[in-house]
């Protein structure tokens, strides 16, 4: 992707997703199918046993599938039709995230990810049913646009 796509490249990427922002996560790859996400914890992000809380992991690899799903056709958004998500070691340290689009319909793209720590072991992995969906009109008070979300219709 270079800057002059649409409303979508590398750099806003995660800039338009205000919780991705507030997590910190870092986008560096959006494209062919594939993303690729980092992230390290904060203090507040992790569990009581001192490890990345499975709620931030789960986001990780939701944003790295939703990417990936995306990254074809960034001017179509998605939404999360379900999602399945397996811990396997705990999340310590700088965390990557990569995504795969594995199959695409028309309507619905079918994705997995990852997520590694910084000796390249797995913590986690996901399996998402994505749906693509028509990016929502703005919203807010100064919009003549009503408050609605996308349709999973």
């Amino acid at each position: 992707m270079t800057d002059s796509d649409d409303s979508i490249n590398l750099r806003s990427y995660t800039d338009q997703i205000p919780f991705a922002r507030h997590l910190g996560f870092e986008i560096t790859k959006f494209e062919g199918g594939e993303s690729e996400l980092r992230y390290t914890a904060r203090p507040e992000h992790l569990n009581t046993f001192d490890v990345t809380h499975g709620g931030a992991v789960m986001t990780m690899l939701d944003i790295a599938m939703a990417a990936a799903a995306r990254s074809e056709t960034p001017e179509i958004g998605v939404v999360t039709i379900e999602m399945k998500t397996t811990f396997m070691a705990p999340s310590v340290g700088p965390l990557i995230a990569r995504g795969s689009l594995l199959h695409r319909t028309a309507t619905m793209g079918f994705t997995e990810a990852k997520i590694y720590d910084a000796q390249e072991r797995v913590c986690a992995h996901a399996t998402g049913t994505f749906k693509y969906v028509k990016r929502r009109l703005p919203t807010g008070p100064a919009s003549a646009n009503a408050m609605r979300p996308p349709s999973t219709d």
